[in-house]
This record gives structure tokens, sequence and C-alpha cells, in this order.
């Protein structure tokens, strides 16, 4: 009854800065309307939506493009400008949290957000350098964070034998 199909593609550009690019698409095997809006063909777009974001070393977010090629109501395109928000804004850590600070409820586009929230995976794989040990000793930001990269377990073990079994030092109290 419903297609939904997304993609995101990472890309290091020649200033060694990266974009990754992500675009969402919604269509219907079915011709529908939307009461007081129009009427879809089967398999026409409903939402055909893209964001290209270029991120610096830090996931420093230093651009942020936005299309939409298809959407079903005609303020849509308004949400586009409030994108410019994050601009300035880190791939990391709270992720979801910052996008919902710039982008949530009517501020922003749902489908938009959707799109940036796995944007920040994307980046992450894209970048081979994200799955190292950063300079300062820690373990890398992906350890923990799942099953498979769970400090106790074994593939921590066998990839990142330094980091098995360790625990974040205690705080100060």
């Amino acid at each position: 009854m419903h297609t939904r199909r997304v993609e995101y593609r990472g890309f290091h550009r020649d200033d060694g800065l990266w974009d990754i690019e992500g675009t969402l698409h919604d269509s219907k095997p079915h011709d529908f309307e939307i009461e007081g809006e129009r009427r879809w063909a089967a398999g026409e777009p409903v939402h055909h939506m893209h964001i290209r974001v270029t991120v610096d070393e830090s996931m420093v977010i230093r651009e942020i493009a936005v299309a939409m090629d298809a959407h079903p109501h005609g303020p849509c395109p308004e949400a586009m400008v409030p994108m410019q928000r994050m601009v300035g804004e880190v791939l990391g850590k709270g992720w979801r949290h910052t996008i919902q600070r710039h982008l949530g409820g009517i501020q922003g586009c749902t489908h938009l957000r959707e799109l940036l929230f796995n944007l920040a995976t994307a980046a992450f794989q894209t970048r081979s350098a994200s799955f190292a040990p950063p300079a300062d000793g820690s373990p890398p930001p992906h350890l923990g964070q799942c099953l498979a990269w769970d400090f106790n377990g074994p593939v921590v073990e066998k990839v990142h034998p330094v980091f098995f079994r360790w625990q974040p030092p205690a705080r100060a109290s």
C-alpha cells in the first residue's frame, strides 16, 4: 500500500570536506487523493526530498542544501529555510536532540528530520577514520553502542583488544 525509499551516499571532496547526501521518496502503487489537495497517480512521488550536508573532519556541519522535488502540501517548501539552523552543529552525540531543538514540531518538516536522523550514521560510515581510536586514548565512539560493539564482547576483544572490558573512568565526587 505504500513504498518509502531512503538512500544515503557519502563522498570525500577534493578540499578535504565530506558531503553526505540523503534522499527520501514516498509513493503508492495505486491512485489516491488527499482531500482538499490533489490526486496522485500510482507510482507518482508524494514526497521526494533531498539533503546534502557538508562536514569537516570534526563532523561540524559547514553547509546544508535541501530540495523538495515532490511534496503534498503548498507550505511544505517553507520548511527548507530553517534547515540552515543546523550549520555549525556537530554530527555526533546528542544529534537527535540537536535536530529537535532546531527543527522540532512546527519549526521544520517531519520527513527532512527523518532524513537527518540517520544521516549522522551515514557520515560515520563514510569516514573510515571514525572507527579509529581517538588520539586521546579513549575508545572509538561506536564502542558500547550496540550488541556487537559491547566492551565485554568478542568483537571488541578481537578488533580493539585494548578496550576489551574497558570501563569509563570514575567521576570525581
